[in-house]
């Protein structure tokens, strides 16, 4: 994968990641396909930061029910980053 934002595809909002922001720890869902290596990489071009460490989780997907038709959510794949001690992604502070 070339470009960073097609890794990144969005940040989790939530009140458990905003609360981890504290301590310099932010999540994004990413490419399911996405390497460790990758993420740190797109990360650290897109928001011009530091990167310290990265965990990954994937999420398997589930049965969803919609009326009579049944059906699977999609699977996802989420990035905890754990940021130096003077770098910041603004986005999330801004909220």
């Amino acid at each position: 994968m070339e470009n960073p934002r097609d890794i990144i595809l969005s940040p989790v909002v939530s009140e458990k990641s905003y609360a981890a922001v504290k301590n310099k720890r932010y999540s994004f869902f990413v490419d399911i396909r996405a390497e460790k290596s990758e993420i740190k990489r797109a990360i650290e071009e897109i928001f011009k930061v530091k990167v310290l460490k990265i965990n990954t989780v994937n999420i398997k997907s589930k049965p969803k029910r919609i009326g009579r038709s049944l059906g699977t959510s999609s699977r996802k794949k989420r990035a905890v980053v754990t940021l130096g001690k003077k770098d910041k992604i603004d986005f999330f502070e801004s909220v």
